[in-house]
């Protein structure tokens, strides 16, 4: 039997990983810096965070949305709700009964984005009051509020 050496698995470090990123930079500047631009702004806009972590726990039906998500008007979860269908995030089924029931999912590439919403998500959870108690000392020692 032949002696069987193999190589060691190469280790990646942290800093490896980051380093061959691309940067942000790079990425606003690059192919196509609208189309990246406004994508980006699509994917980071509050309600698109909310509605796509929501469906990643199972499909919903517009009014379970609408009850679920807080602060959206229903006019706000149409115009997201088509902008992600559009974008190829969300799929949207309409069955035919009566009456017609409509039920949004994500799609397998909503799916993808849904690990990153989710990140995002922990992160504030994690984070908010940090940064409510930064937002408390910049307001006392700047006279200034903001209220979002």
């Amino acid at each position: 039997m032949a002696d069987r050496t193999s190589e060691p698995a190469a280790v990646v470090t942290h800093e490896d990983f980051f380093r061959n990123l691309p940067t942000m930079s790079r990425m606003c500047t690059g192919h196509d810096p609208e189309l990246f631009r406004s994508l980006l702004g699509r994917i980071g806009d509050k309600w698109t965070l909310l509605v796509i972590g929501i469906l990643g726990e199972r499909p919903h039906r517009f009014t379970e949305l609408a009850r679920i998500v807080p602060g959206i008007s229903r006019r706000m979860l149409t115009v997201t709700l088509r902008a992600l269908e559009r974008d190829g995030l969300v799929e949207r089924t309409v069955f035919a009964e009566v009456p017609p029931r409509v039920v949004y999912d994500l799609t397998d590439l909503g799916r993808s984005l849904q690990d990153v919403v989710l990140l995002l998500g922990d992160w504030t959870l994690e984070h908010q009051h940090v940064i409510a108690d930064q937002r408390s000392a910049f307001d006392a020692r700047t006279g200034v509020s903001d209220q979002e």
